[in-house]
Parts: C-alpha cells; sequence; structure tokens
C-alpha cells in the first residue's frame, strides 16, 4: 500500500478561477487544481511561458473594474459555471526608506489590488457560486496582515483589510452553502521575492530564515496544498478562517 494519499480525481468536474495564475504561487494553485482534475481558468494581465499548460488563459487587470468585468466574462464563458475562486492576484513595491515615504497613488495602488479585485471578482461571479452544489472561495493574503514592516505598510494594511472582508463574507454566505477561507503566506520562494531580495542592499536569506521556526523558506506548492484542501470536500466544514503557511513565522 502506497503511503501518500491520491487526490488525483477530488476536483473532476469543478470549475475554478485563479487570479494571478501565470507565475509562482497562482501557478502552482492551478496546476494542483488540474492535477485533482479540475477546468481551470487563470487571469493575468499578460500570459507567459511559465503558466500551466493545461489552463485557459484570460487577459485581464484585475485592479481595475473594466479588468475584473473581463475577467469574469471570459472565465465564467470558458468555464460555464463555476465552483471555485481562488483570489490570488496582489503585490506591491518596497519602500525601504519607511512607511511615511509611500506616496498615495501607491496606497491607492496597493487597496486596488490586494482588496478591491477580491471584491469586485468575488461579486461579479456570485451568480454562478450561488449556482453551484460545491462552491468555495480562497482568499490569498499575506504574513504582512499581523506582521507591521514599514516598507511593506500599503500591501499589509490592504491585506488586512481583506481577512476583515473575508471573514465577513463567509458569515454572509455560509446560509447560502459557500465557503469562504483565507490562506497567509510566509516567505515563499517566488519571482517576486527574489526581486525583493535582489533589490534591497545587505539582504540575505538568512534575515528570513531566523525568523522561520521550521528553518526553511515555503516553496509555491506548501501554498497549493492548503488551497487544494479547502476547496475540496476534504474542507466542506471549513469557512470563516485564516490559514496561516508560514513555517511557523506568525506563531511567535
Amino acid at each position: 500500500m502506497s503511503d501518500k494519499l491520491d487526490f488525483s480525481k477530488e476536483l473532476i468536474g469543478r470549475r475554478a478561477l485563479v487570479t494571478g495564475g501565470t507565475r509562482g504561487i497562482g501557478a502552482a494553485i492551478a496546476q494542483r487544481l488540474l492535477d485533482a482534475g479540475a477546468k481551470v481558468v487563470i487571469a493575468a494581465r499578460t500570459p507567459n511561458d511559465d503558466m500551466p499548460k493545461g489552463a485557459t488563459f484570460v487577459a485581464g487587470d484585475a485592479s481595475t473594474g473594466e479588468g475584473v468585468e473581463a475577467i469574469a466574462t471570459k472565465a465564467l464563458a470558458a468555464l460555464g459555471g463555476l465552483d471555485i475562486l481562488v483570489n490570488n492576484a496582489g503585490g506591491a513595491n518596497a519602500f525601504l526608506a519607511g512607511s511615511w515615504t509611500i506616496p498615495d497613488q501607491a496606497w491607492h495602488d496597493s487597496m486596488a489590488l490586494n482588496l478591491f479585485a477580491a471584491i469586485r471578482l468575488t461579486n461579479a461571479v456570485l451568480p454562478a457560486l450561488r449556482a453551484s452544489k460545491a462552491a468555495a472561495v480562497v482568499n490569498l493574503s499575506s504574513a504582512a496582515a499581523t506582521m507591521p514592516f514599514g516598507p511593506f505598510a500599503h500591501y499589509g494594511a490592504a491585506k488586512a483589510a481583506l481577512n476583515y472582508y473575508s471573514r465577513t463574507l463567509a458569515m454572509e454566505l455560509a446560509p447560502s452553502g459557500i465557503r469562504v477561507n483565507v490562506v497567509s503566506p510566509g516567505v515563499i520562494a517566488t519571482p517576486g521575492s527574489e526581486e525583493f531580495a535582489k533589490a534591497t542592499p545587505g539582504f540575505s536569506a538568512d534575515d528570513w530564515l531566523r525568523n522561520i521556526p521550521l528553518g526553511r523558506i515555503g516553496a509555491t506548492e506548501d501554498i497549493a496544498e492548503v488551497v487544494a484542501l479547502l476547496v475540496s470536500d476534504r474542507g466542506k466544514f471549513l469557512t470563516g478562517a485564516n490559514y496561516p503557511a508560514d513555517g511557523g513565522m506568525t506563531a511567535r
């Protein structure tokens, strides 16, 4: 008997939309859902060579109302409905001199991408989710929402707001059978984290590792596995919660 559980068929027949799904955590989530049998649409501004080959790509800027409308319309047309929504699109530039140097526009941009994108897209596809018999929403937040860090204050604040919104939405939609959860990654090896490390003078990976009790930087697959649990029938009694996937970093 194999010591590895086989979840390769648990999402057969499910239709999923993953924003920011062309690289990093989003691409890993999309691939994990594909591997479990789901039909997957990934959305981003532009395609790239690293995105999962079995997914359907739709173009759209999740940080704008027009972009969200385009994503929702194209995704629902391609899928014929929706069972799983993963609001993964997000990110922000660091302002290393401190929070007081973050310009107003950067605050607005961060809120648009890290908060309003999830709100707008959820609202746009909500009728399709209500029609599903196995609807689940997962919003990707961040450990930054609970760990103050000046250079990313605009990002952490937006994610903290996303956490509150997600919990509220979970309570509102629970009577309809729609589950809403949050996954909060810590330090994960992605193109974005690599770009941050290169752009930060004197930075070393040890600066991250000393704050992670498990002693390693996370892999994108670590996050994808948590999402797969939450959108599957294994997670059918889970809603309204925030799951830190950070190697124990926020447990200190």
